[in-house]
């Protein structure tokens, strides 16, 4: 257990196995922004809308002074949104480690859910958070050609196995035993 603090200044205790999560902190940016980039996951298009995620939140996983691994996100009525989820290198629990802290930030801020958008060519983003307790919510048809038109062109029109990168997929984690719509 490792205690965290979110952006509001409250407490949070995160399990992260083999790195040390924690929030951003304003020094933090330059090294974060850089690492988004080059994921191509400074400003991530969702929801017909396209979200600077240097402006929101982020956790991020070090491994002594590694920058391993980044989540930004965003809390609001509709709960806490995962807006981008990366790490250095897969398999290895960075990713775990991010979204369990991310968990523990969501319920600590009363969120009734925990959700996260993504396409329909990631199928390990699919399998990753199904096995972590995310389910399938909604399907969005067409929503990443259309953002790909208006929003964010650098979008690849090609995915993950040669499959076409057409919708998006909400996947969330009911938090509390409030009804979500």
């Amino acid at each position: 257990m490792r205690a965290l603090r979110t952006s509001s200044g409250d407490q949070i205790d995160a399990t992260v196995g083999a790195v040390k999560v924690a929030p951003s902190r304003l020094q933090d940016r330059p090294q974060v922004d850089a690492f988004l980039r080059s994921h191509n996951a400074l400003h991530v298009a969702r929801q017909a809308e396209l979200v600077d995620c240097s402006q929101h939140p982020a956790l991020l996983a070090w491994s002594g002074d590694d920058l391993v691994g980044v989540a930004t996100y965003l809390i609001s009525e509709r709960g806490c949104e995962l807006l981008t989820l990366h790490a250095r290198s897969r398999f290895c629990g960075t990713g775990s480690a991010l979204l369990a802290a991310l968990e523990e930030v969501a319920e600590r801020q009363a969120c009734a859910r925990l959700w996260v958008v993504t396409t329909n060519d990631n199928c390990d983003a699919l399998r990753f958070y199904q096995r972590r307790g995310f389910r399938l919510a909604r399907l969005r048809p067409g929503a990443v050609t259309a953002s790909r038109q208006t929003l964010k062109p650098e979008i690849p029109a090609l995915g993950l196995f040669g499959i076409p990168i057409r919708d998006e997929i909400e996947l969330e984690m009911v938090l509390t035993d409030a009804h979500v719509d």
